[in-house]
């Protein structure tokens, strides 16, 4: 007797949401492997910091957004200016120092910014995203808005922490803090160098906390809307620890020798698009479909290489028309 394949219980609207989740995460994974591609043969200068395998989380807390909000990411921050809605090509061209870029080519990886995102930029500074988001939330709050804050578990050791997450604890600001812990500060195990946990950390200072599967986008999202409705009520800042990994090196000259053996694959079979996958599955999408995601993104992400590799280099003498764009905003 043929056995059914078990299949969820998912209404067609949750199923088209997960789908279009599981896009996101897709065209952020293989825009990250194109920098990288781009990097090695010397058309991406400076530095990269990539965010493969923590996919999830940007996703998860953006898709909880709307357009009141302001985000605040790291340097680690394609995946979280791609989940704001800062297109493939216009990143990639900012990437390649085009003047088609987002920021006319001028800021490079670090400095991605894009207000008519919702998104403030990209903090070089370890914490720096922190203080950014509080300042934000000052004024978001006056329209029933959040800001959120991204950041690695090396930030939590960080002054900016505590006097951020204080100070928005003390004024009740709509913050929602969201520390991406992928287990290591750039080279070194959060666990050698940190006394107890990052949850309690926040729970001394009054903030209220959760972890959450950052493997996981539908948890990241679930988490991110109950944070975000506490905001929006007036009840002050959440802090999410967003268990994650990432699958490269901290940087591009970082071959992550660090690392146990197996550790690496352990995490890999939880890679958010696998089990995005298989969850969109067992909810009755169809495998071809699921196929033609990769296929469109991959041929999404071919045209901006293309048109990223003739697009014009910005002339220094010029405010870039999407500066003053900025500017007038």
């Amino acid at each position: 007797m043929a056995v059914r394949q078990q299949t969820r219980r998912a209404d067609t609207a949750e199923r088209d949401l997960h789908l279009e989740l599981f896009r996101s995460m897709t065209r952020i994974r293989r825009f990250e492997e194109l920098i990288q591609s781009l990097f090695l043969k010397g058309e991406v200068y400076g530095t990269t910091h990539l965010y493969s395998g923590q996919e999830a989380v940007a996703v998860g807390v953006s898709s909880a957004l709307d357009t009141r909000d302001r985000v605040a990411g790291t340097y680690r921050g394609h995946g979280h200016a791609m989940a704001q809605g800062v297109g493939a090509s216009e990143l990639l061209d900012e990437m390649l120092g085009r003047a088609t870029g987002i920021n006319g080519g001028r800021a490079g990886s670090m400095n991605v910014t894009s207000m008519k995102h919702g998104y403030m930029g990209s903090y070089g500074i370890v914490g720096g995203s922190i203080a950014a988001a509080v300042g934000a939330a000052l004024a978001t709050r006056l329209d029933g808005g959040v800001a959120v804050a991204y950041f690695g578990d090396g930030a939590t050791n960080q002054g900016y922490f505590f006097e951020c997450l204080n100070f928005a604890h003390v004024f009740r600001l709509p913050v929602l803090f969201v520390c991406e812990n992928n287990l290591y500060m750039e080279y070194t195990l959060t666990e050698a160098v940190s006394g107890g946990d990052i949850l309690s950390r926040a729970a001394s200072l009054g903030v209220e906390a959760e972890q959450v599967d950052g493997m996981q986008v539908w948890s990241v999202r679930e988490a991110a809307q109950r944070a975000v409705a506490r905001g929006r009520a007036g009840e002050g800042p959440t802090l999410l620890e967003a268990r994650t990994y990432r699958f490269v090196g901290h940087s591009r000259s970082d071959p992550a020798r660090y690392r146990p053996d197996g550790e690496l694959e352990q995490w890999r079979e939880r890679d958010p698009l696998v089990l995005s996958r298989a969850r969109l599955a067992e909810e009755g999408v169809a495998a071809d479909v699921l196929d033609a995601v990769d296929t469109d993104v991959a041929a999404e992400l071919e045209a901006a290489r293309e048109s990223g590799l003739a697009a014009p280099w910005p002339d220094p003498a010029t405010l870039p028309p999407q500066f003053a764009e900025e500017l007038r905003a």
